[in-house]
């Protein structure tokens, strides 16, 4: 008989060598297909941080707007250069407040200085300035301070504060601690108020109201006294968090000389609002002694911890805008084909500081004056701790 196996050597190897040959592929294309999704996600975040960058620059732009719209307008408020400043803002076309402050090429500005930039190809698209916000926003520190100019668009008559939102919690549970004391509001000690068991205990908000009238007033309209009905200079309100209420509608003292005998309670909610905060209040505005236009300041501290917030002017129930006050920047940036648009809030001074105090310590302050004729009469050690 014919045996035929000697033809059927090497088949098995063959298999072999074409099945690892596969499978060699198979496992190089992954890796390759691997590396390349790294680097186009890499290049991704790359040029998404650089269109950031962008969107940034066209803010910083913005600000330098803002500042020469302010500087104009306070030397000459009635120049024919400080109404063309406002004009252009006003105008939220894109760029158009940046005309004189930067060159737009394309409908965009170029933002890259390097060789390495220009490989971004980086610019910022679209720069518009609102200097009307319907609220005033910020964060405040334990314990830290703001004053706000309460400058709207038209007449107020109180003010929405709302504050305590999804920042400030310190922990994974979404629960907030709202007390709940059915008698007294107690000013408990920082360990007892932010505890392991109360750690979304909102705080404690300090509101101190400042106003005066156009028609003139007194260093004396600012010692807290009624001249009148509903005329006070200044007054001041401690917000107690409380989920006893149900809403919270109250008014700056106007019959008291300092601030009232109590805090006052204020509604807060155990989860976040519609508007992202858990407390609100509604205070109203006395009128200003000697009346005429009012020019209110709001001061505004935390005790116990940090807080976001929000401040809203109200006529009645309508809000009345902000003017000026924290104009609003929207600013796109583009790297290569990738966009970033950006919201931010800039603060403006308008040229005032409004100081908290002249001397803040955490320890012993002490005070020693003495007269002398002479320098060497001075003694470093005589203030003692």
């Amino acid at each position: 008989m014919f045996d035929n196996r000697k033809y059927e050597c090497g088949a098995v190897s063959l298999f072999i060598v074409i099945f690892a040959a596969l499978l060699i592929s198979v496992v190089t294309v992954s890796f390759i297909r691997i590396m390349v999704r790294d680097q186009q996600q890499a290049t991704a975040i790359d040029l998404s941080q650089s269109a950031y960058d962008s969107a940034q620059a066209g803010v910083e732009d913005a600000k330098r707007a803002l500042l020469r719209y302010e500087t104009l307008c306070a030397s000459d408020p009635a120049s024919t250069a400080c109404a063309t400043a406002k004009t252009k803002i006003d105008s939220l076309e894109c760029n158009e407040s940046l005309d004189g402050i930067v060159t737009v090429t394309d409908n965009e500005v170029k933002v890259q200085q390097t060789a390495g930039d220009k490989a971004l190809d980086q610019a910022y698209t679209c720069v518009k300035i609102d200097l009307q916000t319907d609220s005033y926003i910020g964060t405040l520190d334990k314990d830290g301070t703001k004053t706000i100019p309460l400058t709207g668009v038209s007449d107020f008559d109180s003010i929405r504060l709302d504050w305590f939102s999804a920042k400030d919690l310190q922990s994974d549970v979404k629960t907030i601690d709202v007390p709940s004391f059915t008698s007294g509001t107690p000013l408990l000690t920082q360990s007892s108020w932010i505890s392991a068991t109360t750690p979304n205990r909102p705080p404690v908000m300090r509101t101190q109201l400042m106003q005066f009238g156009s028609n003139g007033f007194l260093l004396s309209d600012f010692d807290g006294i009624t001249n009148s009905a509903n005329t006070s200079n200044t007054n001041t309100l401690f917000l107690y968090p409380s989920s006893i209420i149900s809403s919270t509608s109250t008014s700056f003292a106007s019959n008291t000389r300092q601030s009232p005998s109590a805090p006052t309670l204020a509604h807060c909610d155990a989860t976040l609002r519609s508007g992202g905060y858990s407390c609100s209040a509604t205070i109203t505005l006395p009128n200003p002694i000697g009346g005429g236009t009012r020019t209110a300041y709001l001061d505004l501290s935390t005790l116990y911890r940090r807080s976001s917030y929000q401040v809203t002017l109200l006529s009645g129930s309508g809000v009345v805008q902000f003017d000026a006050v924290q104009p609003k920047v929207d600013s796109t940036g583009r790297a290569n084909d990738l966009f970033r648009r950006v919201e931010s809030r800039i603060e403006t001074s308008g040229g005032s500081v409004y100081p908290y105090a002249a001397v803040v310590v955490t320890g012993n302050l002490c005070k020693n004056f003495s007269v002398a004729d002479t320098a060497s009469s001075y003694s470093a050690s005589s203030c003692m701790p």
